[in-house]
């Protein structure tokens, strides 16, 4: 099966699930929430490494496999879990399919414990290769047409986001990213580094002259430095992990 985990399929791009997987604060005795489920793929994936505890979350339950833990949960409403219970969520290409996101990682926020980590993966918008597809179309890579307005479905990428905008919704809802990571460069992203002069002194002239106007220059030096990583420029996918911290 393409793109599939012990014939288990897997609705994401290549890799995604491999790197996300990697980037988890092991323990086989931690919880860990995987939200949205779908087919169970990566469920799987964390049973087999020896994690006990792993919850499977979804608006409907839709597994390929046999999984007693599974809730029944929408991204845009309280989640059925408890406060600060588990240790590690997972949203794998969920973020963009919901209105809701900054309820979303306020609820994230809420199950997970002290330095628990939320790892979120989502089409990178923010690559040269986006920017230039939407320049030309006014779609994003991965969002290439309009969405069906007939048919709204959960399945619609309604919520497609930058690299700036996920660290914000996540550095204001109580968490610091810690590591960003993506799930592939194709040959065809490095052909738009054509465009990486101009959008690296255009993006740094504006990033200083409103960091000094609003007194966020050290904030925008940050997000400079983290914008310009081969990862955001050049990934088909933009895969972040961020830990909980005390507000």
């Amino acid at each position: 099966m393409r793109n599939s985990y012990k014939g288990i399929s897997i609705n994401t791009s290549k890799n995604t699930h491999e790197t996300v997987f990697s980037l988890i604060k092991w323990g086989v005795n931690y919880t860990i929430v995987d939200i949205p489920s779908g087919s169970g793929a990566f469920v799987q994936r964390l049973k087999d490494a020896g994690c006990k505890h792993v919850i499977a979350a979804d608006i409907d339950n839709i597994l390929q496999i046999a999984h007693g833990d599974f809730v029944c949960a929408d991204m845009t409403k309280p989640l059925p879990i408890a406060d600060a219970s588990c240790d590690v969520l997972v949203c794998i290409d969920g973020i963009e399919h919901i209105d809701e996101q900054h309820s979303f990682v306020r609820e994230a926020h809420r199950i997970l414990k002290t330095d628990g980590e939320i790892i979120i993966s989502t089409p990178n918008i923010s690559s040269l290769r986006s920017r230039w597809k939407w320049m030309i179309t006014g779609h994003h890579y991965k969002c290439e047409v309009p969405l069906d307005e007939n048919k709204p479905t959960p399945l619609h990428h309604i919520g497609m986001i930058s690299f700036p905008e996920l660290r914000y919704l996540l550095h204001t809802n109580g968490f610091r990213i810690n590591a960003i990571r993506t799930n592939r460069i194709k040959a065809v992203a490095v052909v738009y580094s054509i465009f990486l002069p101009i959008v690296f002194l255009s993006t740094l002239l504006i990033y200083l002259r409103r960091g000094k106007k609003e007194g966020t220059l050290h904030i925008n030096k940050s997000i400079f430095r983290q914008v310009f990583t081969k990862e955001v420029l050049f990934g088909e996918t933009i895969i972040v992990k961020a830990i909980k911290i005390v507000q």
